[in-house]
């Protein structure tokens, strides 16, 4: 399992937080014929919650089974970026507020991943970020089932993590799925959350940051 990840090797390894990513997202070409035609992806961000809870912990959560979009599934606090967010960046801390009841002032941002494209038809702009210790979220419960964390490290950790084969659109495609962990045994992190995860792990390991 990789050691904990010092802020010095995560910064290294992110766009900065005054450099909004503006390229497409990474697995466009995977999702291309999945995507409605001529479509432009909607704007969205979430944000990655990093706790010291006697190492790194990652906060997520499960989302309400009647949200429209992903409902029932293990994601980051996040959603679209409204006209009134000043960029992805200010959705972002605003969806966590909203969602887990993470003060915006209270979030150290470190900076952007890459963006993603969904089948839901959003490109996604995750953003990084170290909450206080002793964070303790309280979950909206119109969207937010409920809030977990898993150590860092073992998200990390290149064998927690397998491509599974599903089908969609009539066609067999991959996608990322987490070995299911201790401490949070029933939750299933996978697709768009592990596909994240994923991202920072490659970028990790580009800028010398992980074994």
């Amino acid at each position: 399992m990789a050691p904990d990840l010092a802020d010095v090797a995560l910064q290294a390894a992110l766009e900065p937080p005054d450099a909004v990513p503006a390229g497409p997202a990474w697995n466009l070409d995977e999702l291309r014929d999945m995507l409605p035609a001529r479509a432009a992806l909607a704007d969205a961000a979430v944000l990655v919650p990093l706790m010291d809870d006697g190492g790194t912990r990652v906060i997520l959560t499960r989302r309400h089974d009647g949200l429209r979009h992903h409902g029932g599934q293990v994601s980051f606090p996040g959603g679209r970026v409204d006209p009134g967010d000043a960029g992805p960046l200010a959705a972002a801390l605003r969806e966590a507020e909203e969602e887990i009841g993470l003060p915006r002032r209270a979030a150290r941002v470190l900076g952007y991943l890459d963006p993603l494209a969904t089948i839901s038809g959003f490109r996604v702009l995750p953003v990084v970020a170290r909450v206080p210790a002793g964070f303790v979220p309280r979950p909206q419960p119109g969207e937010v089932a409920e809030v977990f964390s898993l150590p860092l490290s073992w998200l990390m950790a290149p064998e927690n993590l397998d491509r599974i084969a599903i089908t969609f659109g009539g066609r067999e495609r991959h996608v990322f799925e987490y070995q299911r962990h201790q401490a949070a045994p029933d939750q299933r992190v996978w697709g768009a959350t592990a596909s994240i995860l994923y991202n920072l792990r490659q970028r990790l390991l580009a800028a010398g940051g992980l074994p």
